[in-house]
């Protein structure tokens, strides 16, 4: 699909910080992204449908890669994969993490290196660690002292599998208790403070088929400030120090896992990259001297802040109803597409796109179609107080946990994602039809 540009309208400086940086607004009220309309994306493709910047992907990947030259960049697969980002990921340098066989066969299947995969999992299947295994993913982390034994019989005399170590540094850090993960009291990994890291070393060195490359641990998600990273930081070599006075062992590798914070609405405190890799890249050097050890190479695993602002949500609104004092504007998706807000209490800030609306605002909370009470898509927002019925409404920041968590409910379908970029539109994935929905009920 090729566009014309018209001149383009100058928007607020701060109203569209959370977009891509190739939106612009060509006509009052119509914003493009990619080159392309939106309100063109939602006429050709249907809503509810997610709309991905591909030069926005790009750029965020080369973030990353300038300001971490040194290390291993792996984007997170579980923010959002399918084959073309495994793609784009591949050819800006990065590696990649997963979580399951499914992403890992996926990004395999789309050329993904397997040697620039780590697999992760609290519960890692047999069929998992099997296909890990037959595909030669390049290190599998360990996340648990039963999974030692497991992998290693998996792996068999005279094989080999290189691993990391999931630690718990006790470091309490990520914008929800449901998304902090660096504390003892949760599911991951292998406490430092209660020594179950430290004996599952042991184990490990034990096996001669499995060799432990370093140390692995992940603090949360949605993490703004670089210090939980800093902490993390002393503590792990801490622990490297005690593993080269017990054993002489030196482990070549460090990986601080993601969790970097991002910006959904204008305002909002996002994590600085440019900063982290300063501060840490420091704080590593320092604390490696002070233990007299050698500097591992750094690796680290952002998800969210490659795939989410990359990303936007369309809907059209079905109804506008006014009730109780409140303004509801219902839109044709919601929490099948998007469980967030239900789930973390994650705040939106959409925007009418397609036309210009009304100067004067009204306070409203935009849901989902769902049979839920919980099925807000934005609360307490303000849009122009003329938004009716047919009206297009655009949510940013959308790119991250969004299909990768959509679900079947009401069989409403799950929506497709189109990638923008250079005034082109173009189906990543396809919206999921009845017929879909059909062909897995086999029970008649």
């Amino acid at each position: 699909m090729t566009i014309v540009h018209a001149p383009a309208v100058t928007t607020p400086a701060g109203e569209l910080s959370v977009w891509p940086a190739s939106t612009a607004e060509p006509r009052p009220g119509d914003l493009s992204v990619g080159g392309v309309p939106l309100a063109e994306v939602a006429d050709r493709f249907g809503t509810p449908v997610y709309v991905l910047d591909e030069g926005e992907v790009r750029r965020r990947c080369r973030t990353y890669r300038d300001a971490f030259p040194e290390a291993e960049v792996h984007y997170a697969a579980k923010a959002f994969l399918c084959r073309a980002m495994a793609n784009w990921v591949e050819e800006e340098g990065l590696g990649l993490d997963v979580c399951s066989a499914g992403e890992l066969e996926l990004a395999v299947a789309a050329g993904f290196p397997p040697q620039r995969i780590l697999l992760h999992g609290n519960a890692k299947t047999p069929h998992d660690l099997k296909k890990a295994l037959r595909f030669g993913v390049g290190r599998i982390v360990i996340d648990s002292p039963s999974e030692i034994a497991r992998l290693a019989a998996a792996v068999g005399t005279g094989g080999h599998q290189k691993v990391m170590v999931r630690v718990v540094p006790g470091v309490s850090a990520g914008a929800h208790e449901k998304i902090r993960t660096g504390t003892d009291d949760q599911k991951f990994g292998l406490s430092l403070s209660d020594g179950y890291a430290q004996h599952a070393i042991a184990r490990i060195l034990d096996q001669p088929q499995l060799e432990l490359t370093g140390l692995h641990c992940h603090l949360g998600s949605q993490i703004t400030d670089v210090e939980p990273y800093l902490s993390a930081v002393r503590r792990l070599v801490g622990l490297l120090a005690l593993l080269y006075e017990q054993y002489g062992l030196v482990l070549p590798e460090l990986d601080l896992g993601g969790g970097h914070g991002i910006a959904y609405r204008p305002g909002e405190e996002a994590l600085d990259v440019a900063v982290l890799a300063r501060e840490v890249r420091a704080e590593l050097a320092d604390a490696c001297a002070r233990a007299g050890l050698a500097v591992p190479r750094l690796l680290i695993e952002p998800g969210r802040a490659v795939a989410g602002p990359a990303g936007i949500a369309l809907y059209r609104v079905v109804t506008v109803k006014h009730t109780g004092g409140r303004t509801f504007v219902a839109v044709d998706g919601g929490m099948s597409d998007n469980p967030r807000p239900a789930l973390y209490g994650v705040r939106y800030a959409p925007r009418l796109v397609g036309r210009r609306g009304s100067a004067t605002r009204a306070r409203v909370t935009v849901v989902g179609r769902h049979c839920e009470a919980g099925d807000v898509v934005a609360d307490d927002v303000e849009l122009p107080d003329d938004v009716g019925a047919g009206d297009l409404l655009a949510v940013p920041v959308a790119g991250a946990y969004h299909l990768s968590m959509a679900s079947g409910y009401n069989l409403v379908g799950r929506p497709p994602l189109i990638a923008v970029r250079d005034d082109r539109a173009r189906v990543l994935i396809r919206r999921e039809s009845l017929e879909d929905i059909r062909s897995r009920d086999v029970g008649l």
